[in-house]
């Protein structure tokens, strides 16, 4: 994935990787106003990426910014004259990576928290909701799960989610609009009993 948005591989220098090296040489030897062109040259395709794996565009800008400031942090790292765009999109798939695991992590403890309450205290209203949605859950069917789960929990693509599940992205879309279809159907009652 990250090679696709990377552009050429490494033994093809483009034009844009010619004037890249050089700014990030000067970047590195601190100079800012280059890492001002590195942002500009590469912030619009870093955010398409994330844009194409994440569902909310403020997390895709947010996991952006991550990157650069990751950039920021390895940038001794970079080893000239190796093109500076795979590198760049090799900090991004990490970031990514880590957002899902963190977004795996944080379901799993609310999914975890009714138990670990204490006796007599009332769970929180964001508790009982997602209690509400598991159950909900539960009621879908396993393929239409699994495909909602990926993308809306996880943040895979449907090309991703396609890939996994051996499917093609327009099934996967499919099959995680009908569990989403499904959800809400089942969690109508649930915000009536609520109000």
């Amino acid at each position: 994935m990250a090679q696709e948005a990377a552009g050429p591989a490494h033994g093809e220098p483009t034009a844009e990787e010619d004037r890249l090296v050089p700014l990030m040489i000067a970047y590195q030897a601190g100079r800012l106003d280059a890492f001002e062109a590195l942002y500009l040259a590469l912030a619009d395709d870093v955010r398409r990426f994330f844009a194409a794996s994440v569902l909310e565009p403020s997390t895709a800008h947010d996991l952006a910014q991550q990157t650069f400031l990751e950039l920021h942090r390895a940038r001794h790292t970079y080893r000239p004259p190796r093109p500076v765009r795979p590198w760049v999109f090799g900090i991004a798939v990490n970031v990514r990576r880590r957002h899902r695991r963190e977004a795996m992590a944080r379901a799993r403890r609310e999914a975890d928290a009714p138990a670990t309450m204490a006796e007599g205290s009332g769970p929180p209203p964001d508790v009982v909701a997602t209690v509400a949605v598991q159950r909900a859950l539960e009621q879908i069917p396993a393929g239409r799960r699994h495909a909602w789960l990926l993308h809306h929990v996880h943040g895979f693509s449907f090309e991703e989610i396609g890939a996994r599940l051996g499917i093609g992205a327009g099934a996967a879309k499919l099959r995680s609009s009908r569990a989403m279809r499904g959800l809400r159907a089942l969690l109508v009652p649930w915000k009536r009993n609520d109000d």
